[in-house]
């Protein structure tokens, strides 16, 4: 209790705490936390809401009863096959009715989930068992993912895979017609005394022994992450920092009617955003998840439309695809309430277009997965600054500092965004060195370039990572992209650096253009001329006829484009 009192403290007597006063009214300052662990977020969600919808999985729906029973359920099963304190679990598993039971249960049992991609190479995957420590592994029985997850055992320290069946999250008739339609897509499970199937798991009266759990200190889960610098890395992330984060983000949309409402989830839930954002969100106010095993925009605005989704959540490049797409005047999107925005920065112009196309406001906020991930969010009711990432949610404090002196910059100033809260991690898995650099003073470092107004709206302007250095002049990235998108032509960009040796760096831009648009490179600079430098101004434009490479998320990826551009050489 003293750590959170004088966390508290330190941010109210603050000088310089402006965002305080521009919260939305009924968002608290301070939220106090229960001493529980994350698992008691379902605990409760079930005894309130136990009746309520909580997930459609493609027309299959299950309540929250009976999500908790089944948590319970496999719980009991994880620990009769030895899982407990100290054991790593691994989750290999698409948007599925599994993941949710799979992530409380193993919570539940005390054991630390670990997310892993189900798109990893074979590679990836190994590498992350090995690096975390995982000894058990839960999938499906798809080949995509079962015929890399079987080849671990040979490879890595895996000792047991708990495969579920993909049909079995199906509705009547597809649970039946899947096995058929989908015969070549579905492994061929050998005889392997190592692999448990989830039907038998979950075969017992959900009796679990409950683990004594120190929230601020037990990890319950470990998220890998590229960092701000260097190869991937897990960041330790106790009960007390997911269960803060939920309350943290819940508390900011302080008019969501509990047990009444329905979020579509189409971000991946082994990724940050999605797993605190979408599920745990929707795990804490009891909301209906409406959850697909991979995007497809077709399917994502017929479910909006058709089962009045009031709550969407999205990287920038899902709000610009819908933007773009031909059709989307079909389906009606009124019932839209909140529009969240994270991920990566939001470029102006597809959140105005956005806007107008469904008269929902999009909010952007900002995290990473250091910080659970939210950090920032502009408020759900009050004034939505266009390319601002918000204020500080409750709780936590933004500091904007000077690299070279770690002192605190001025209102309007450039500076390294620093946070502190009690959503920050507790340090990164088996790295003592990376921990001690991105945490110092008890601030996490983002790495990120970001000025703070004098009433604590947050706003980045870049990665220092990503920053271009041309003729010793220092360019922004996402400055140049905001004023590239403001070309009614263009679709998507991505701008960068390239090595020079005269000017040490130069500015690149990759444009993608709306369908059947005309723009050349001495056009698209003519548009730009009294919205960029001379610095500033992109050398070269490589215009695409194909979307640009993206993550996994979304997120356009500037890392694979770079990439593609080392290989030219």
């Amino acid at each position: 209790m003293m750590e959170k009192k004088n966390e508290n403290i330190y941010c109210l007597l603050m000088s310089d705490c402006p965002w305080l006063s521009h919260y939305d009214p009924g968002v608290p300052a301070h939220l106090d936390l229960p001493a529980l662990p994350a698992f008691s977020m379902l605990d409760e969600t079930v005894k309130r809401h136990g009746t309520r919808p909580a997930f459609n999985f493609l027309g299959k729906r299950y309540t929250w009863a009976q999500i908790g029973s089944l948590a319970d359920r496999l719980a009991c099963g994880l620990q009769r096959m030895g899982v407990g304190k100290g054991v790593h679990v691994g989750l290999f598993l698409p948007n599925c009715p599994y993941y949710l039971i799979a992530y409380y249960a193993i919570l539940k049992t005390g054991a630390t989930v670990v997310n892993f991609n189900p798109l990893y190479a074979e590679r990836e995957l190994a590498h992350q068992i090995e690096d975390s420590e995982t000894d058990v592994l839960i999938t499906v029985d798809l080949d995509l993912l079962f015929t890399k997850a079987q080849k671990m055992f040979q490879t890595t320290r895996l000792k047991t895979l708990v495969l579920a069946r993909f049909a079995d999250a199906l509705p009547f008739p597809k649970n039946l017609l899947f096995p058929i339609i989908k015969f070549k897509e579905i492994a061929r499970i050998p005889r392997n005394g190592n692999i448990v199937w989830f039907r038998s798991l979950i075969d017992n009266d959900g009796i679990y022994s409950t683990p004594v759990i120190d929230p601020a200190q037990d990890i319950a889960v470990l998220q890998y992450t590229g960092g701000t610098t260097g190869t991937p890395k897990g960041a330790m992330l106790t009960h007390r920092n997911i269960h803060m984060n939920a309350l943290q983000s819940v508390a900011w949309f302080a008019d969501v009617k509990p047990g009444q409402e329905r979020m579509l989830a189409v971000l991946p839930f082994f990724h940050v955003f999605a797993m605190t954002a979408i599920m745990n969100f929707s795990v804490v106010t009891g909301l209906e998840i409406f959850a697909l095993p991979r995007f497809d925009l077709e399917q994502a605005l017929e479910i909006i439309h058709r089962h009045k989704i009031q709550i969407f959540q999205g990287v920038p490049a899902l709000y610009n695809a819908m933007n773009q797409y031909p059709y989307l005047k079909r389906f009606d999107l009124t019932s839209l309430r909140y529009c969240i925005s994270g991920g990566a920065p939001l470029p102006v112009e597809v959140k105005k277009t956005f806007e107008q196309i469904t008269g929902c406001v999009v909010v952007e906020g900002y995290g990473l997965t250091e910080s659970s991930p939210v950090a920032c969010i502009n408020p759900a009711r009050g004034e939505n600054r266009a390319g601002s990432i918000g204020l500080p949610v409750s709780n936590t404090t933004v500091e904007i500092i000077d690299p070279a002196t770690a002192e605190i910059v001025p209102a309007g100033n450039r500076g390294e965004l620093c946070i502190r809260g009690p959503q920050v991690m507790k340090g990164y898995w088996k790295k003592p060195e990376e921990t001690a650099a991105i945490l110092r003073d008890g601030r996490l470092h983002t790495g990120d370039i970001a000025v703070m107004d004098e009433r604590g709206y947050v706003y980045i302007v870049d990665r220092m990572k990503d920053m271009i250095i041309t003729n010793g002049y220092n360019v922004y990235p996402r400055n140049v992209e905001e004023a590239i998108y403001q070309h009614p032509a263009v679709a998507e960009c991505v701008v960068a650096g390239l090595p020079d040796t005269q000017r040490g760096e130069i500015v690149k831009a990759w444009v993608k253009l709306k369908e059947n648009a005309d723009l050349d490179a001495e056009k698209l600079r003519a548009f730009l001329e009294d919205k960029l430098s001379k610095m500033e101004m992109p050398k070269i434009f490589e215009f695409r006829t194909e979307p640009l490479p993206k993550t996994m998320i979304g997120k356009l990826s500037r890392k694979d484009l770079l990439e593609q551009e080392k290989n030219k050489a």
